[in-house]
């Protein structure tokens, strides 16, 4: 049986009848006058109609694509795409940073780049693309016909390569002061990132197309922040893992130890900073994050998860999406629990009771949240 932690008790409009008046007519003396108003003087005629399509802003395609760039930093700056789709297409040696979030970016026939793509909604799509260095949030990824790409990734579902050689990927580190606030308009989650779960499209026997960068790799190393002398200096970037905005996580990468611990944090008013705390809380003492998800769930989700903790943890799954983690390392689960009652007494968890039964619980609560992803 896992071991939990209860919260204690907290307290249309219609246009007006425009129909010209019928003209009456008295005969007086053969002589007829008319008391119809003349239609061009008649002042209760309404105005043109107008729609929303009239009001809105005048949009230019210019201001959302960079195009026939070369050897130059360019990019936009915070509240420039407010969401709005992005085209990248045909710019060498150059630095772009994106520090907004946007629905879509389509990056075509560009070579020899260093790109920073804020959190995009949807997808992300890279297409004749070579020699490539970027930082990369998005709903879904994808890159046909690349060559040479080092991409550090915080991806929700899938990634996908076709047709494309020589591409490395590693977890997503970077922060920038408005980056939360982007990843919650794109609708992102920064614990669901499958950055190491790649799928490739066109695999060719024995050759493989991809690989996972080296643990030590740095973002700021791949894809400097910018210069001094750019119109993005005003950003304040930093690639360091206690920075990063999303978790740093071991992924699909050789475990150092047989011990895992599952953690969870059922659905409160400070749900995130606990697991951000909680991984701080365990990474300072020497234990390694393998990887995170923020799922919702029903109750025979948490039936067939829990198994016989579920009773008491049904009522809480209703409050929202919980947020996992699975922790590695010799002696794990003994420093979970002792971490969990000593620092998160007053929230409701739920940490591996024991190491003979631990392997169970994160495959149990692993396996549920990837079929609910559709992973």
């Amino acid at each position: 049986m896992g071991c939990f932690f209860s919260k204690k008790p907290k307290r249309k409009s219609s246009e007006k009848d425009e129909r010209t008046p019928p003209t009456t007519t008295t005969t007086v003396e053969t002589t007829t006058t008319s008391n119809a108003v003349p239609l061009g003087n008649n002042t209760d005629e309404a105005a043109p109609k107008q729609y929303s399509w009239d009001k809105r802003e005048k949009v230019d395609p210019k201001d959302y694509m960079l195009t026939g760039l070369k050897d130059v930093t360019a990019g936009r700056l915070p509240g420039k795409l407010n969401g709005q789709q992005f085209v990248i297409q045909d710019c060498h040696d150059c630095d772009i940073y994106v520090f907004d979030h946007a629905a879509a970016v389509t990056v075509d026939d560009c070579v020899n780049c260093r790109i920073v793509l804020g959190p995009v909604k949807g997808s992300v799509f890279f297409r004749d693309c070579k020699e490539i260095r970027c930082v990369v949030a998005c709903q879904q990824f994808r890159t046909r016909d690349c060559k040479k790409m080092e991409v550090f990734l915080c991806c929700a579902t899938q990634p996908i390569i076709e047709s494309s050689t020589g591409m490395k990927f590693g977890c997503f580190q970077y922060y920038y002061p408005e980056l939360a606030f982007h990843f919650k308009d794109a609708g992102l989650s920064i614990f669901n990132n499958n950055w190491s779960n790649i799928h490739d499209f066109t695999p060719v026997a024995g050759e493989t197309n991809w690989s996972l960068l080296p643990e030590s790799a740095v973002a700021l190393e791949s894809v400097p922040a910018p210069g001094a002398d750019s119109d993005f200096k005003s950003v304040r970037v930093w690639a360091d893992a206690a920075r990063s905005i999303v978790p740093l996580t071991k992924g699909g990468r050789r475990k150092d130890s047989d011990e895992s611990c599952l953690f969870v944090f059922f659905a409160g008013e400070y749900t995130t900073a606990n697991a951000r705390k909680m991984i701080d809380e365990a990474t300072a003492k020497g234990f390694v994050l393998i990887q995170t998800k923020e799922v919702s769930m029903r109750p025979e989700d948490v039936k067939r998860v829990f198994q016989n903790d579920a009773e008491d943890l049904v009522e809480w799954i209703g409050k929202g999406p919980v947020i996992s983690l699975e922790l590695n390392g010799d002696g794990v689960v003994e420093a979970c629990k002792n971490i969990a009652s000593e620092v998160f007494s007053g929230t409701k968890v739920f940490v591996s009771d024991n190491k003979n039964t631990s392997a169970r619980d994160v495959d149990n609560f692993f396996n549920f949240a990837d079929m609910q992803m559709g992973l």
